[in-house]
């Protein structure tokens, strides 16, 4: 715990997310989004950020704008990362022609149209998975128990750690699939890096690679946070019947989110034994989200983090950079595409 919770560490608001062969971070002013190419080098874009709503400084209601802001951006980041990818591929090899109905949609609606529409559609369908499966499947699975346990707190409890079981089953699973392993060794580099910023080192791979990939402000912590709070919230609820048990568990979902925000603020910012004690859970599932990283992934950590710490009045970049976040040369993913598409129509 001395080596997560570092005595004479600042704590800072910048917070990050691995993404396909890179890194995303997101700073008071700008974000930046650096990916490590095929051919070795670094691709980076930075945007300014929008401003900050006022209801962002109300506790709780904050937390739930927050959930779904991270879900949105965070799906759109991933998506974004993996475009950069694709679009620096080899040219021998082959693009797939868009069928009938894709070509369809892409005549009448424009590819942005059709992009937001999928981003939004993937949020939908992650919230429904991850609704489904956590919170629905294991109340509805313990039902049964009702007949044979007339504890009202023994089946709450019961039924929060299934959902605790199902959830890092879920994580252990995917931590096999070796895409997933590259991005959780790029989640190991965002963490070391802040680490590393945070107790005011030099920003270099040898300096970062002394931290550990675990960090008290991580958003799988809140994730555990949003576990745990669920099992001692819904305990106090009772054991009414199936439909009744869902409703009261989707109604209170923005509150769970909303207070595991606020814990994990806290967390952030405190090291007293209360705040290390409940960061536990959350730190131990770290141990399945982030891998140690190499120092090429490192390199690419730093770099996005070195694109916040800008002035303010720095220009936003996209294209090649070198180690220290400076352009080497201006390429403009998007537009390229459109003018691409343009040509061959």
């Amino acid at each position: 715990m001395s080596k997560i919770f570092l005595k004479g560490a600042c704590p800072t608001p910048i917070g990050g997310q691995a993404v396909m062969e890179g890194v995303m971070m997101r700073g008071l002013e700008r974000t930046a989004i650096a990916v490590r190419l095929p051919d070795g080098r670094i691709h980076l874009k930075t945007q300014k950020n929008n401003g900050s709503s006022k209801w962002m400084r109300i506790p709780i209601i904050r937390g739930v704008i927050s959930f779904v802001v991270s879900l949105i951006e965070g799906t759109k980041t991933l998506t974004y990362s993996a475009d950069v990818l694709e679009y620096f591929m080899d040219d021998d090899e082959d693009e797939e022609e868009p069928g009938k109905f894709e070509q369809w949609l892409l005549d009448h609606f424009g590819e942005q149209s059709i992009w937001n529409f999928m981003i939004g559609f993937s949020v939908v369908v992650a919230l429904v998975f991850s609704i489904g499966i956590f919170v629905l499947l294991p109340t509805a699975g313990i039902g049964w128990m009702g007949k044979y346990i007339h504890n009202s707190i023994a089946l709450n409890l019961i039924e929060g750690v299934l959902r605790i079981a199902l959830f890092i089953l879920y994580i252990g699973l995917i931590a096999q699939m070796k895409d997933i392993k590259r991005v959780f060794e790029y989640h190991g580099a965002e963490h070391k890096t802040i680490h590393c910023f945070e107790n005011n080192l030099e920003l270099t791979p040898a300096n970062a690679q002394q931290f550990y990939t675990l960090h008290p402000r991580c958003g799988t912590s809140f994730l555990m946070f949003v576990m745990v709070i669920s099992l001692i919230l819904f305990s106090f609820l009772g054991w009414p019947s199936l439909l009744w048990r869902i409703l009261s568990r989707l109604l209170l979902i923005p509150v769970v989110a909303g207070l595991s925000y606020e814990l994990l603020k806290w967390a952030g910012r405190s090291d007293n034994w209360f705040v290390k004690a409940m960061s536990i859970p959350g730190l131990y599932l770290q141990k399945l989200t982030t891998r140690p990283p190499d120092d090429w992934q490192l390199e690419v950590a730093i770099v996005s983090l070195k694109a916040v710490l800008v002035p303010e009045e720095t220009e936003c970049i996209e294209g090649i950079v070198d180690t220290d976040a400076n352009l080497l040369e201006h390429i403009d993913i998007e537009r390229d595409k459109d003018k691409t598409e343009e040509s061959e129509q």
